[in-house]
Parts: C-alpha cells; sequence; structure tokens
C-alpha cells in the first residue's frame, strides 16, 4: 500500500511540472537575463491572483542555484498590496525555458517560457502544466498592439482560451 501511495504521489507531481500538449520552451534560454523585474499584462484567471492588478513578478538567483520569484500585486478590494515568495528550478538543463516553481512547500508546477524576445529579453509568453495557466509577462507595463494580438493568436493555436484573458491594470495605484 505504501509503494502505491508513493508511486501515486511522484506521477502527481511529475504531472504538475509537464507541459501543455501543444506547448514547448524555448532553447538558447539564458538565465542571467531573464532576471530582474516582468509586469504581467494578461493572464488567465486563477485563484491566486484574482482581483489582483499592478502585478509584477521579479527573479533573483538564490545560493542554490534556483531563482527566487517574488510576485506582488494590489488587491482593490482589500486596499492592500499581496506578496508571494516562491522558488524556482530548471526541470531540466539551463538553457531550456522550462522551470518548475513552488510557492508552497514541496509542491511545484510548471514554469514553461515559450516564447521570448531572445534580443532584448522585452517580453516573455509563459505557461503552467496545462493550458488553464497562461500569461503574458513585459519588461515594460504596457506592449504594443501588435505583440499583443501574437500573444493571443499564438496562445490560440496551442489550445488556451484566450476569451478568458484579463488584461491586467498597471495604472500607478493612488493610495
Amino acid at each position: 500500500m505504501r509503494i502505491w501511495i508513493l508511486l501515486s504521489l511522484i506521477t502527481l507531481c511529475s504531472a504538475c511540472t509537464g507541459l501543455p500538449k501543444n506547448v514547448s520552451p524555448v532553447t538558447e534560454f539564458e538565465t542571467e537575463r531573464y532576471l530582474g523585474t516582468w509586469y504581467e499584462i494578461a493572464r488567465l484567471d486563477h485563484r491566486f491572483e484574482r482581483g489582483l492588478r499592478n502585478v509584477t513578478a521579479t527573479y533573483t538567483m538564490r545560493d542554490d542555484g534556483g531563482l527566487v520569484v517574488a510576485n506582488r500585486g494590489y488587491s482593490e478590494k482589500k486596499g492592500e498590496w499581496s506578496n508571494a515568495l516562491g522558488k524556482a528550478y530548471f526541470v531540466g538543463d539551463s538553457s531550456i525555458g522550462h522551470l518548475k516553481v513552488s510557492f508552497f512547500g514541496p509542491f511545484y508546477g510548471s514554469y514553461v517560457v515559450f516564447e521570448l524576445d531572445k534580443e532584448n529579453y522585452q517580453y516573455a509568453f509563459v505557461s503552467g502544466n496545462t493550458t488553464k495557466y497562461l500569461w503574458l509577462l513585459s519588461r515594460e507595463p504596457t506592449v504594443s498592439p501588435e505583440l499583443l494580438e501574437r500573444f493571443k493568436s499564438r496562445a490560440k493555436d496551442a489550445g488556451f482560451d484566450t476569451s478568458e484573458l484579463i488584461f491586467v491594470n498597471q495604472n500607478p495605484v493612488s493610495e
């Protein structure tokens, strides 16, 4: 019985770090260039970011070779900032944009960079392990209409429900 439970847990955890069917991580990923702050431009709704605006993700190096993931967003309903601190590690080779991220103890979820401005590292298309998780990240709080259309088209072709996208308000918060 213990072996069955252990095998089930291993299978469940590995499924969380998998890839959506039509998504492939970028290659030639450069961690040092990815570090810093990214603005969340668009996302699919999920409970851990529901109702947040001015969402950013900041990545820094950990001493153990992983990444510190610091997410921040403002809840108008609560009138306060929400912060989440996590850690990320590459699933395989660090030159491939496929990481596992944890904000909750030993449980990891997939973080798949499936398109990236490799010249300037100014935008990234990111998914989770299923088509229920999708983000457009940018170094600036706004993006061009052309990039937004590219993101929606690429995501739709990969099987994401782009009609459910939330476009994140990045206007300054008046406190």
